[in-house]
């Protein structure tokens, strides 16, 4: 197997369990559960199989609904994330496992009791992508109820994450001291002790998880907003993003890893990884007819519809999903539609949206459904093994991210292709690594160690999945 040129960018690979997003086809008869533990098993085990850096998990705290019915857009269920990552810490040895927790409903003593510990179950693969949660209609399974404004939730995401590092950085490491003739003994009389006092978190206690492999679990953050990408670069480990053209992925990335000195960052100490989805085939031909089947398999009518109602803001349950766009306008103000759901694709500008659209549809000559499955596709890489590894080497090369989370289509088989196919050519190319370096997650992304606590966390964390 060829060696890499010493000028050879390493790239970097993640999967997505496909959950709680449209990328699932239902209808395929090799599409498997989301609830049972062996999709997760299976999906994991390939990941580490390829040597990818990590697992991902998004969050789901509610069952997508518009208009007070759940539609086609979710799974039916999604179990708790931190005991599917602690389960798949048994039935995996280096694979990193990241989870999507929200800072909106939850207490920093809680989530960082959680990931301290799943650092240690694992040996040191915990990640964690911080998000926030605006809607009312999740806020409703919750005591605090309601929902936050947007500089509210985005105050107490960065509050929380503080209070977090300052709970991992409680315990030094060396606290637990083994005496041969006394036992094991705490050097540190006081080891968790924490006073921690702002405006959204008013708490003093004593952490009671030993300091873990990671020192804290990466963080990962998800978002092209201005807010998202400042946060990113002052304070996550990777980010989390899409893009649509190779050149504007150099642009996202030259923006943010152009933030990093502010804060006494170097460039690699960040990693820009776009969620993906892939199709592959015998030819290019062959892949990109699948890609167009698969495309129309995850925008059904229904949810064409729904996406649209989401930026006009009205009920448009009547329209035909194969027809014309509607000619009123979208309701400007508040999204009565979206505070009806989680997660939803947010946009600040529908007026002017909707034009961009319409002025889409008509040089196109496109239906409602045809018009969605067009803004909503994410960046794909289609084509055979070959093309897509070419191209994925070369987002890498131009500098326009420094690896990919793949979402594949199908659950739990999707990955199995590119793993038998794609990755092997990315060996032997030396674009990717044959074997874990490392054993934590840490190592895998070339990270190092975390900053020390107070370096200050500023900027935004995102809503839901990503950033508006």
């Amino acid at each position: 197997m060829s060696k890499p040129a010493e000028n050879t960018r390493q790239m970097h690979l993640a999967a997505h369990f496909p959950g709680v997003n449209n990328t699932t086809v239902w209808s395929d008869p090799d599409a498997g559960s989301h609830i049972d533990f062996s999709s997760f098993a299976h999906l994991a085990r390939t990941a580490e199989r390829a040597k990818f850096d990590f697992l991902f998990l998004a969050e789901g705290l509610r069952l997508r609904e518009q208009n007070g019915k759940i539609y086609d857009l979710d799974v039916v269920g999604r179990p708790d994330t931190f005991t599917v990552l602690s389960a798949l810490a048994a039935v995996t040895e280096r694979l990193g496992l990241a989870g999507t927790i929200n800072s909106t409903f939850n207490e920093p003593y809680e989530v960082a009791r959680q990931f301290a510990s799943l650092d240690h179950l694992s040996a040191g693969r915990a990640a964690w992508n911080v998000v926030t949660s605006w809607d009312e209609f999740t806020g409703q399974n919750f005591r605090r109820g309601g929902y936050l404004a947007q500089g509210d939730r985005y105050e107490r995401a960065r509050q929380f994450l503080t209070a977090t590092w300052e709970l991992f950085d409680s315990w030094r490491g060396d606290e637990i001291v083994a005496d041969k003739e006394s036992g094991v003994f705490l050097a540190d009389p006081e080891p968790g002790r924490f006073d921690h006092h702002v405006s959204q978190f008013d708490i003093t206690g004593q952490f009671d998880v030993p300091r873990s492999p990671q020192g804290r679990p990466v963080i990962f953050q998800a978002g092209d907003s201005d807010e998202g990408r400042e946060f990113a670069a002052s304070s996550a480990d990777a980010i989390f993003t899409r893009h649509g053209t190779l050149e504007a992925g150099k642009a996202f990335y030259a923006d943010v890893k152009g933030r990093l000195a502010r804060y006494g960052r170097s460039p690699d100490e960040l990693k820009i990884l776009p969620g993906v989805t892939f199709v592959l085939g015998d030819t290019d031909a062959e892949a990109q007819e699948k890609a167009d089947v698969i495309r129309h398999q995850q925008v059904s009518g229904q949810t064409a519809i729904k996406f649209l109602e989401q930026l006009w803001n009205r009920d448009l349950s009547s329209y035909d999903p194969d027809g014309p766009l509607p000619t009123v306008d979208p309701q400007v103000g508040e999204n009565t539609v979206a505070r009806g759901r989680a997660s939803v694709r947010m946009h600040r500008d529908p007026l002017a949206t909707a034009a961009q659209w319409r002025e889409l549809a008509e040089a196109k000559n496109l239906s409602i459904r045809e018009l969605i499955i067009e803004v909503t596709g994410r960046q794909s890489f289609i084509g055979t093994a070959a093309k897509v590894a070419e191209t994925l080497e070369e987002f890498v090369r131009e500098r326009a991210s420094d690896g990919f989370i793949l979402v594949p289509h199908l659950t739990p088989g999707g990955l199995d292709e590119f793993a038998d196919t794609v990755v092997p050519l990315l060996q032997e190319r030396g674009t990717f690594r044959s074997e874990y370096e490392g054993d934590t997650l840490r190592d895998h992304l070339g990270i190092g160690a975390p900053r020390a606590s107070g370096a200050g966390v500023s900027g935004a964390v995102t809503g839901g999945k990503a950033a508006s």
